[in-house]
């Protein structure tokens, strides 16, 4: 239990360093107008409720993906098909910079100890 508090701890100050670079930012900013726009999305053309819009959101950018549902409508295929390829660009993007933020963190920490 130990070690997940101390690798929680690590991680956020990993995430609040990763919000100070500007890019990361912008990423975030886009990730969350499209995690918005694709719920909107799901329930005014798909029908779905907002938290299960909100699920096949998150799944679906972070390439987990969710089995169960597709779209019914030619549109709403579309409109994922086109989803699925910006938001996983942008979500990889955002990860990408979180992991930069906490190799760079845990150097300043590596270097800080050695003195």
């Amino acid at each position: 239990m130990i070690s997940f508090i101390l690798t929680l701890k690590r991680f956020l100050k990993a995430l609040w360093s990763a919000f100070k670079m500007k890019n990361f930012q912008v990423l975030f900013a886009l990730v969350l107008v499209m995690l918005l726009s694709g719920t909107i999305f799901y329930v005014k053309q798909e029908g779905l409720t907002v938290i299960d819009s909100l699920y096949f959101c998150v799944v679906t950018l972070s390439t987990v993906g969710h089995p169960g549902f597709e779209p019914q409508t030619t549109f709403g295929k579309v409109f994922t098909m086109i989803y699925i390829v910006g938001g996983t660009g942008l979500f990889m993007g955002l990860i990408g910079y979180l992991a930069y933020a906490i190799i760079k963190k845990r150097e300043s920490e590596n270097k800080e100890s050695r003195k």
